[in-house]
Formats: structure tokens, sequence, C-alpha cells
């Protein structure tokens, strides 16, 4: 049995490329480790995985602000650190593959010299995490083929991004019995992330009369963020959809979505035009609002800063998108291939055998 660590995590995106590939992986031949958060979704989304070992280290966050816990959290760095080399020493890994997040930074300098390091950088900018992680890893696999030129010299490799095989497997008719929609109207899907946007949920909000006359919406709110609001027809509202998210993606034609990669890249392989608004740069680093100028520069979606999207100017955006859907599905399917999962296993292989 070859064994093999994943870690990641702090949101959905640094969680559901590790399940992409666990979900690839023969599990008679390979034993299955996560390192995470006690307390991030990481570890909720793993405690639905019984052949998955998780373990929880201690972690803190690297800020580029001014807080007061940029005076405590490097301990918790240290800490996370000492826990991870013990769990190498006890696992004895046959390699790593770390998908970003801050808790993966104490996790990847403790495999060094371990087992092979493999991190995997989703963004078209590297983030901080992973640009202290590539100091101690191997491999970088890079999402965009410009991001390879911004690690350091060497370790670079283009692979795409992994993609889980369940979302193309949707069905528009499981996605209607979900919702309850009667597929009366084209479907828009809107969503900001595992944890909700609230500016993009106040912009739909706020337009919801006019876009009702066109659309049934099916609206990811993000956890917590489902409020009170009266139940309208043809709007339905969710907090998080995990297992029905292949046939919400299936139900829809066009989508309203924040810009991080993990996301972008599943609607580009699912071929749904979509008007991404980025976090913008107070919010942020800035790394949406590249990978959303990306993805329109090649004609694959409409870039809608999150400043400019005021209810009419979101209307006026979801329905011009609609209209002219055929040429972006077009772009898409003309796109190199978005998936990522075979050549990120390929490169797990040739690393343990190696």
């Amino acid at each position: 049995m070859k064994t093999i660590i994943f870690t990641g995590g702090g949101t959905a995106g640094h969680v559901m490329p590790n399940l992409a590939l666990m979900d690839r992986l023969d599990k008679k031949e390979w034993t299955v480790h996560y390192i995470g958060t006690e307390e991030g979704i990481e570890h909720e989304l793993l405690r639905q995985r019984s052949e998955v070992i998780y373990h929880a280290v201690a972690w803190g966050k690297l800020r580029r602000y001014f807080s007061w816990k940029n005076f405590t959290d490097p301990f918790r760095v240290v800490k996370g650190y000492f826990q991870s080399r013990r769990i190498m020493k006890q696992v004895k890994p046959d390699v790593l593959f770390s998908k970003g997040g801050f808790v993966s930074v104490p996790v990847v300098m403790a495999a060094r010299g371990k087992c092979p390091v493999i991190c995997h950088e989703s963004d078209y900018s590297p983030g901080l995490a992973n640009k202290i992680a590539a100091r101690f890893a191997d491999t970088i696999c890079t999402t965009f083929a410009d991001t390879v030129a911004k690690v350091p010299a060497g370790k670079g490799v283009h692979t795409g991004t992994p993609i889980r095989a369940a979302l193309f497997a949707g069905s528009r008719e499981k996605g209607l019995a979900f919702t309850g929609l009667a597929g009366e109207k084209p479907v828009l899907l809107v969503v900001g992330g595992s944890t909700g946007a609230k500016a993009v949920n106040e912009a739909v909000e706020a337009a919801l009369d006019d876009l009702l006359k066109t659309f049934d919406i099916v609206h990811l709110c993000g956890q917590g963020k489902l409020d009170d609001t009266a139940p309208r027809p043809g709007y339905v509202r969710f907090e998080y959809v995990n297992e029905e998210m292949a046939d919400v993606l299936a139900l829809a034609d066009v989508v309203v979505s924040r810009a991080g990669a993990n996301a972008v890249f599943e609607l580009l392989a699912l071929k749904k035009p979509a008007v991404l608004i980025p976090l913008p740069l107070e919010a942020s680093r800035g790394d949406q609002i590249l990978n959303a100028q990306y993805f329109e520069r090649n004609g694959y979606a409409v870039h809608l800063p999150q400043g400019e999207a005021t209810p009419q100017k979101l209307t006026e955006t979801v329905l011009r998108l609609y209209g002219d859907r055929q040429r972006y599905i077009d772009a898409m399917a003309a796109a190199p291939g978005s998936d990522g999962t075979e050549n990120i296993l390929n490169l797990i292989f040739k690393a343990v055998r190696e």
C-alpha cells in the first residue's frame, strides 16, 4: 500500500480539488490521510469520508496588514509545524499533495525531506501561503499557464485544476426536482462561494424584480447568510449545496459568481456562461480580479467589478450574457483542456515511483 497525505483548507476551493484527486485513487492501493484544521470547512467535508484518516493541527494566518494576531499566530504556525512533523514520522507518507491555504504552510515545511512535496496554485498570481510553501516544494502545479513564470524556476508545471468527476454527471431533471422549479424559464444560478458573498447577495436581491421577469433563480447565499426574506415564485435559496451541486449546475443556463479559480474553471469545464463579480481589492489581494480579467479576455465570461454591480447594471449584464450565450459556450468548447485531474495524478504517481 502507498500512502498519501493531502492538505489544504480555509475555503471549499482549497478542499474540493483534493476530493477530486481522492476519488480517482484506487482504495486498494492507497491509504489516504488529510491534515487540516479542527474548525475549518475541510474538517466538515472530510467527516463524510470514512476512508480518510484526518489529522487536525494548529495554524496561523500570515497577514500583510496590522493585526494583534500577527504577534500570536507565528507561534501557532510553529506548533502546527511540530504537530505535522510527528504525523510525518507516524504515517511515513510516500507523497504529500498541498492545495494551499494557511494550514498547509506548516505541513509542507514538515514534509520537506520526508517525501516528495507537490503543491497546487489555483489563481493567476500565487498567494502568500503558496509563495512560502513553494520554497519547500519539489513541484508546483498551476491552473493557469502564465503562472508557471511566477513560481520558482524549475518547479512549475502547468496542469490545470482538478475537477470532481461527479460534476459532469449532473441531471437537469434532478435539479428541477431538488429546487422545485417548473423549468418553464431559463435558470440563473447565483454562487458567492462556500461562505457566501454579502455584496453579491445584496446586488441580486435588489435586482430580483427585473431578473425574475426572464429567469427562475437558484441563489446559494452562503453559510449563515440565509435570512427571513419571504419566498417568491421562481426564486429558491439555499445556504450551501454539496451533493446536489452537479444537478444544480446542470439546471443552470447562466451563472453569476465570484471569481475564485476553482469555481471559474468548473464553469469553464461545464461550459456555463457566467457574470463574474470578483472580490474587490479592498477585500483581497486582487487574485479574483486577475482570474475574471483572464476569463473575459478569452471570451469565457463577463467581468463585472463589484463597485459597478448596481441592480440595473447587473440585470443588463446578465440579460446580455444570456442573449449572447452561444458565443461564450463556443469559446469555452474551444478552450484547452481545463480539467487537470489526470495531469496531477500522473505527477503524483511519478513522484512515488522515483
